[in-house]
Formats: structure tokens, sequence, C-alpha cells
């Protein structure tokens, strides 16, 4: 009998775990059969949206999100049966001495938990502007199509990801994106403007010049890889997106816009850079690692085994 009793303070915690398992069970049994004999009727992977590194991201923490303040709450009433339980199977009544360690372990648990809870809210909700801005500058890039470019979002390359490639006449152009919120002061116009001078960014009351390296970096990067891929140079040029925000540019070595009205990446800044046919393999280069989101709600074709 002392044995069991034993057993009986570990319960709650064998409750919950065996409740979460089952939940996880009865997923993975409803998906198996809703996917049974069939497959997608998509024939290939699709291309990646604006953002989708992030919108990834946003999805895990949003997961995190709702782990947490469940466990907030069910932190409390696990200890406190632990502690009914415990004093039961030892016939011990409840007495100071027993109680703080637990009152210790729930005061951890809780900081800790409310810690974890803060932080992650503040990088979802920092990853969430910038899905955001993304969003909105990949909107306008697409608009380019239009004018006979090739738009691309969120290119996988060594490590990083490059927002967004646009492929036309006037040449190949490495977007990076950058969502920085603005001041609410009352102060209008002068509160969304941003300096680009060459070197830096001039916010109001802050500068950067690490978006300026990075979009920089980038551009190299892909021009080193085109010429790998395509067997000739290709004219990449690095572009800064603010969106939202107005651009005083004192210096013009590169593109620094707020997105709006793109179609000047469109023209040649002189001669054509790319002809039609430079365009279309440089696309077909970038569209083969742009391609990689697999359909989910079903899967692929089952490739039959011959057998000999």
């Amino acid at each position: 009998m002392q044995v069991s009793n034993y057993w009986v303070q570990f319960l709650p915690v064998a409750l919950v775990f065996v409740s979460f398992s089952l939940a996880i069970g009865l997923l993975a049994v409803a998906r198996r059969i809703q996917r049974r004999e069939r497959r997608t009727p998509l024939t290939r992977d699709l291309l990646r949206n604006p953002g989708e590194s992030l919108r990834e991201q946003v999805d895990d923490l949003g997961m995190d999100l709702s782990f947490y303040p469940l466990m907030l709450m069910a932190v409390p009433l696990l200890l406190g049966m632990q502690l009914l339980l415990q004093s039961r199977a030892t016939q011990q009544p409840i007495t100071p001495r027993i109680l703080i360690p637990y009152a210790i372990a729930l005061v951890g648990f809780t900081l800790f938990l409310m810690v974890q809870l803060v932080r992650t809210w503040r990088k979802r909700h920092r990853l969430r502007l910038g899905l955001e801005c993304e969003m909105a500058v990949g909107q306008e890039l697409n608009q380019l199509m239009l004018l006979g470019c090739r738009v691309y979002h969120d290119f996988p390359a060594e490590g990083f990801n490059i927002d967004h490639v646009v492929i036309g006449p006037a040449g190949v152009y490495a977007v990076e994106t950058k969502g920085r919120p603005k001041p609410d002061k009352g102060g209008g116009q002068e509160e969304a403007r941003v300096v680009y001078d060459g070197k830096r960014l001039q916010f109001p009351g802050w500068s950067e010049t690490e978006p300026i390296a990075q979009a920089r970096r980038q551009a190299q990067w892909l021009a080193q890889w085109l010429k790998s891929a395509v067997g000739e140079p290709v004219p990449v040029f690095p572009a800064l997106a603010l969106p939202g925000w107005y651009i005083d540019r004192k210096a013009r070595d590169m593109v620094v816009f707020n997105a709006k009205n793109p179609g000047f990446l469109a023209t040649p800044r002189g001669a054509r850079a790319l002809s039609d046919e430079i365009i279309q393999r440089v696309a077909h280069q970038v569209e083969q690692r742009c391609r990689t989101v697999e359909p989910v709600a079903y899967g692929k074709k089952k490739n039959k085994i011959q057998h000999r």
C-alpha cells in the first residue's frame, strides 16, 4: 500500500501527458483518414510568397503564444493537485514546511513563463511588422510584371534570403525590405522622412547603416551566383525599400525607395542591360530556387516502384 500511495503523487502529470498524447494521436489519425487514397491536384511546388520565411516564423511563434498561457493555467493546477495528493498519500497535513517548496516552484515557473511570453510576443510583433512590409513591397513590385519584368520573392540564398528579385531589361535588382515604425507625435510628414546620404539612413531620432551594407552584400552574392548559374556576367543592382517613409536621397549610388510607383526599375539606365534571352535564362535559374513551397493539403503522387 505504501508503494501505491507513492505513485499516486504522479497522477496529475500522467493525466496531462495522456490527454496531450490522445489529442496528438487523434489529429494524426484524422489527417491520415482525410488524405487516404487522395493526392494533390497540383503537379509541382508553389512559388514563394513575399515574406514566406517570416510567415513561417510568425506562425511558429503564434503556437508558442498559445502554449505559454496554457502552461500558466496548468502549472498552478498541477502543483496544487500534486500537493494535495502528496498530503493524502503520506497522511501528513499541509504545513508551511511542505508548502514553501511548492510556492517557490510556482513563483519560479510563473515568472519564467511570463518572461518567455513577453519575449515571444515582442519578437512576433517585430516579425509581423517585417512580414506586412515585405507583403506591401511585394505587391507593389508585382505590378512590374505588367511592364515585362519577372518578379520573385523570398529568394533562398546561402544562409539568408533576398526579399525580392526583379529581373527586367534594366538588369536585376536585389531588393531588401526594412519595416520601421514611424513616430506618432503629430509632426506630420517630417516625422516620416528618412535621409539617405550614401553611408547611412537618418531616421527621426536614430540612424542605421546595416540595411545599406546588407543590400549591397546581397546584390554582390546574387551577381556571383547568377554568373555561375547562367554562364556570363549579369548586372545586379542593390535596392532598399522602406515602405511608408518619405525618402530624401542625397546620394544616387543605390536605389532607396518606399516601393510606391516602382516602374523606374523596369526602365534601362541608357542602353538595354539584358536581352530577352538573358532575362529568360536568369528567370529560369531564380525560379528553380523559389519554387520550393510544397502543397500540404494532400500529398504528392506516389512513384510506383517497378520490380524486375
